[in-house]
């Protein structure tokens, strides 16, 4: 993976738009380690092959970068993100803490993951 361009993130976005996709959405503050660590919030959120199409989907921020996809239904939103990677019909987007753990994921794919 490597750190998020805006621009290119925000092509990858447009190709992708009303098209049926898979998602996979993910986000944990410690949740597989609070057994290990107390201090930690056992909070996770977790959704894998659910298919969405959205009218409008964008990137924003200065880094870390948040995604709006907006749906018929509503919008689904990721905040955090750090880094991606692309491929022909695949967007994948991670955010990792400053010690380089995966904290979200959001990724959109023509195929199930």
């Amino acid at each position: 993976m490597q750190p998020i361009d805006k621009t290119k993130v925000q092509q990858c976005i447009d190709i992708l738009n009303d098209r049926d996709l898979y998602i996979h959405l993910e986000m944990t503050t410690g949740a597989y380690a609070a057994h290990l660590d107390r201090t930690k919030h056992p909070a996770a959120t977790f959704i894998s092959n659910a298919v969405i199409r959205y009218s409008h989907g964008s990137i924003s921020g200065n880094g870390p970068y948040r995604v709006g996809l907006k749906t018929e239904q509503g919008w689904v939103y990721s905040e955090g993100l750090t880094h991606y990677e692309s491929e022909s019909e695949r967007l994948i987007l991670a955010g990792h803490d400053t010690a380089g753990k995966l904290v979200v994921s959001l990724q959109l794919s023509q195929e199930p993951f």
